[in-house]
């Protein structure tokens, strides 16, 4: 698949494990892994760093292999689950940056059309995440809502 705002092809990536069944190097029982889950995120990891954190130090592949659920349906069932999705706090996040550096470089053209770009976005994943009810279907977007945030 291409990528959406320019004119390059899609970018090459590693293949996710065929088999939905677990791993047999596994130690950890599901109920562990949950708990670790649970654990990191209450220490303030976004649900990306909880799975890069699992791989690396416990040698988890996938949670959804050994578990059956994913991070995000492990922390919605324990209560901990994060107000905004992550990859729309992201795109915030960069927004915010562009938004403060074109206060200082009012000049700059191709950081415009870039914010412009990112914008829709957002206004894009949040149409999809209201339909979906992750967020409120009051949220909105605006940059001067999100400067304030």
């Amino acid at each position: 698949m291409g990528r959406l705002h320019s004119h390059r092809h899609g970018k090459s990536h590693s293949i996710r494990p065929v088999t939905p069944s677990s791993p047999t190097w596994i130690k950890q029982t599901p109920d562990e892994i949950e708990e670790l889950v649970v654990k990191y995120a209450k220490e303030g990891l976004k649900t990306s760093e909880i799975g890069i954190k699992l791989r690396d130090q416990y040698a988890i592949p996938l949670t959804k292999q050994v578990v059956k659920k994913s991070i995000v349906q492990i922390l919605e069932q324990r209560g901990v689950k994060p107000d905004m999705p992550e990859d729309l706090n992201n795109l915030v996040t960069k927004a915010l940056g562009l938004q403060k550096h074109l206060k200082a470089h009012k000049s700059d053209k191709r950081n415009v059309r870039s914010l412009e770009l990112l914008e829709a976005k957002v206004h894009r994943l949040s149409s999809y995440y209201k339909k979906i009810d992750r967020i409120p279907k009051t949220w909105k977007y605006k940059a001067v809502i999100a400067q304030l945030e």
